[in-house]
């Protein structure tokens, strides 16, 4: 029997530390390869929705001089939440996870990030945020997936710029990075394909998290729709785990993003410096427009933009970017 162990980027403070992954039988999305073209990518992607997680299996969890076991659950999901207090200097450091399933053990190194002290946490969303994936168009979205490989697919004008700006807002060195998290309803099946795609484009190092797991191909069907709530519920972990960051949330207006964004600065009137909202059809939406003006009286500024030259001028004019 095959086994494939997907990590994915930790994080902690200076109680906690927080680490996920997979645990799967069959070909997994680790697997996914940039260099495949035509009916061979539209197959491995095909493949990543069709995978077999394992339930109950015993992982191990090294880091620094934490040794900690847990099992999987029944999605092959398994999640390490554990106190730790031990110093460790800002920036990305290596963890271990090992499973056996019979005679079968495999091995594997993420990392985990521990924020530099900085003035602000950049919350993301994915699909077109930064990457351009026509989600309001449900055919569309699933012929650009099938059609184009990794290294075809591309970012809005000047959304590099933007972000890279915001990494080092407010930092007075170069070495020094704001924390980036990039909350998603992509399925944890794309977290290769996302990782991978950020990589290419050299947009700043981020924390992922996705949506649940799918084992079926009728769920490819679905993909990034349904119940958005998980990512309220993400982004709402996110800033109860670094309250003393400022944060500056990005997203679109083709699903939920402007709704769940409202309901977080409702929850956390302090911490919200910015909400910047993608026009992503030819008109605005008027219920979108009437959401920021709501978010503008809890004091957080926004944008409801089309081009991405835009938020920059933004961020400029109101302090965050200089």
């Amino acid at each position: 029997m095959k086994l494939d162990l997907q990590l994915y980027r930790g994080y902690l403070n200076e109680q906690e530390l927080v680490v996920s992954g997979h645990v799967f039988k069959s070909w997994a999305p680790d697997k996914y390869s940039i260099d495949r073209k035509g009916v061979k990518h539209a197959f491995s992607i095909l493949h990543m929705f069709t995978i077999s997680p394992l339930e109950n299996i015993e992982i191990t969890l090294q880091f620094y001089s934490a040794t900690v076991k847990t099992k999987t659950l029944e999605d092959g999901f398994f999640r390490f939440t554990i106190p730790f207090s031990e110093t460790l200097k800002s920036g990305w450091h290596p963890y271990k996870v090992t499973c056996a399933v019979g005679d079968i053990g495999i091995v594997e190194t993420g990392e985990i990030l521990k924020p530099f002290e900085s003035k602000f946490g950049i919350i993301s969303d994915i699909d077109d945020t930064f990457l351009i994936s026509h989600s309001s168009n449900i055919f569309k979205k699933l012929y650009v997936m099938l059609s184009k490989n990794v290294n075809k697919r591309k970012v809005f004008d000047d959304v590099v710029d933007h972000y890279k700006a915001l990494s080092i807002a407010g930092q007075d060195t170069d070495d020094a990075s704001n924390s980036f998290f990039y909350v998603s309803s992509s399925e944890w099946n794309l977290y290769a394909f996302i990782d991978e795609f950020a990589r290419l484009h050299n947009l700043p190092k981020a924390v992922i998290k996705l949506k649940s797991i799918k084992t079926k191909l009728t769920d490819f069907i679905k993909s990034g729709r349904g119940d958005h709530d998980h990512k309220f519920q993400k982004i709402k972990d996110i800033i109860s785990f670094y309250p003393n960051l400022t944060y500056v949330m990005l997203g679109d207006d083709s699903q939920q993003d402007p709704y769940l964004y409202e309901r977080i600065c409702k929850i956390f009137p302090e911490n919200i410096r910015a909400v910047y909202i993608r026009q992503t059809s030819k008109r605005k939406k008027e219920k979108v427009q009437e959401v920021l003006s709501n978010i503008e009286t809890l004091s957080v500024k926004t944008l409801y933009f089309k081009d991405s030259h835009l938020a920059i001028e933004h961020s400029k004019e109101i302090g965050v970017i200089s």
